[in-house]
């Protein structure tokens, strides 16, 4: 027993060391430094597609006396923007097989042809109209992936620990670009004076020079959007060498699994909902800001300052709750909970406010203004919040994907809003309510 010596075998171990199989890396995973460039490059043509898709909300006044437009006029220019998400399914589609860069060429295309139509100088007011209402429409198609492909990047380019952050830039330049727009037009395009007694000739003048300053922004915003699309068509890859993760470089579903998979879960459903009709609202309702603060006796300039403080001070926020997130995990549901609540009780008082002849209550500029400006706060931070709870809620369905289904289902809401103007303070109140109980 013992006297004689063990044979090699025998002194082979039993269990192999979990190590020895652990020591190679069976996924290769990099983070690139050219992620920060891939994001810049999408940010900037997303903020330019919000600034087209807003040009005209902000500046309707002018845009009355310079083309004759109505009020009706606006409302479809603006109504343009979720139209243009009827094709969502293709550029889904696209993003799913052929990756971002594919979808990302076509809607920066969409926006150069929309940009040039709209720009095309001509005298007679009629086919200007039909040229302007076709720019906005292209621009409009552009919108399924500037609006819903930014989680989509921050996945395929960013490490697990940053990837909130990266959505919450590229979800939100989109917002950014609707509030640069309440800046730039009533700035740069001068409103028109209604309350002096003008001759024909100086109100002819007027609207020449109204004219000539809308089409000088118009120009602009144009060479912007050709210099990036130039950039994206010179280096936009469609995805990295290697994933960041192993998350980003796991099997998913097919395309119609995918649809089928979302379309029968009900907890993604609901969240979809609960996402769609607050977010829906306040994207219609900054279109048209300047139309419905005019009866308040709101100027077109202040009208621009509260959608910019509002979209900027979401954007900001939303931002800095993303970073939250990705520190702290599991919290995303309560932070919604308290998004919404901020934003229920900022839109009541708004709505007392303006229903001030009944309620007796004081309205005055200072609080018309915050109120206003903390419900777009509110509701605009919780996008890229949504959208990590999406993500997370349905996994694996692709992100590009789960993200245009509920990006199509905000621009449904937006588009019905644009019908029902008149209610517009009822049915902000009663979406933020409504979406809390999800």
């Amino acid at each position: 027993m013992g006297a004689g010596s063990s044979t090699e075998a025998e002194r082979e171990p039993l269990l192999v060391p979990s190590y020895v199989e652990t020591n190679t890396n069976p996924v290769n995973s990099r983070v690139y430094g050219r992620r920060w460039l891939v994001l810049t490059l999408f940010s900037l043509l997303a903020l330019m597609q919000g600034m087209v898709w807003n040009f005209w909300g902000p500046i309707q006044n002018s845009a009355a006396h310079a083309y004759g437009f109505t009020k009706s006029d606006i409302a479809i220019l603006v109504l343009w923007g979720p139209a243009g998400f009827l094709p969502w399914l293709l550029f889904m589609w696209l993003m799913d097989k052929k990756g971002l860069r594919a979808s990302l060429l076509l809607s920066t295309l969409f926006m150069v042809l929309g940009a040039a139509l709209r720009s095309i100088p001509l005298t007679g007011q009629p086919l200007r109209r039909w040229l302007i209402h076709g720019g906005q429409l292209l621009n409009g198609l552009a919108g399924p992936t500037m609006m819903s492909a930014g989680p989509y990047l921050s996945t395929t380019w960013f490490a697990p620990d940053q990837r909130a952050t990266a959505t919450a830039v590229a979800s939100l330049f989109s917002y950014l670009g609707g509030a640069a727009s309440f800046i730039v037009g009533p700035l740069i395009v001068p409103a028109p004076n209604d309350t002096q007694a003008l001759t024909t000739i100086s109100a002819a003048v007027s609207d020449i020079f109204i004219r000539d300053r809308i089409q000088l922004v118009m120009y602009a915003e144009l060479a912007a959007i050709a210099v990036l699309f130039g950039a994206v068509l010179l280096y936009f890859p469609a995805r990295p060498p290697m994933p960041p993760s192993v998350a980003a470089a796991s099997q998913r579903l097919s395309y119609r699994s995918s649809i089928c998979r979302l379309l029968s879960n009900l907890r993604f459903l609901m969240i979809a909902l609960a996402y769609a009709v607050p977010t829906g609202v306040i994207a219609g309702w900054s279109g048209v800001l300047d139309m419905v603060l005019t009866p308040a006796k709101v100027s077109q300039v202040d009208a621009g300052w509260i959608g910019f403080w509002s979209t900027v001070g979401g954007c900001v926020f939303g931002v800095a709750m993303a970073r939250f997130a990705d520190s702290i995990r599991g919290m995303l549901k309560l932070i919604l909970v308290l998004m919404l609540a901020g934003a229920s009780l900022a839109s009541t008082w708004f709505t007392l406010t303006c229903l001030s002849s009944y309620t007796h209550l004081p309205s005055t500029s200072a609080i018309l203004y915050t109120s206003c400006i903390l419900v777009g706060i509110f509701i605009n931070s919780s996008v890229p919040i949504f959208f990590e709870l999406f993500i997370e809620t349905v996994y694996p369905v692709p992100e590009g994907i789960t993200c245009g289904v509920v990006t199509f289902l905000g621009n449904l809401v937006t588009g019905l809003l644009l019908f029902f103007l008149t209610f517009y303070c009822k049915v902000l109140d009663i979406s933020c309510l409504f979406s809390m109980l999800f």
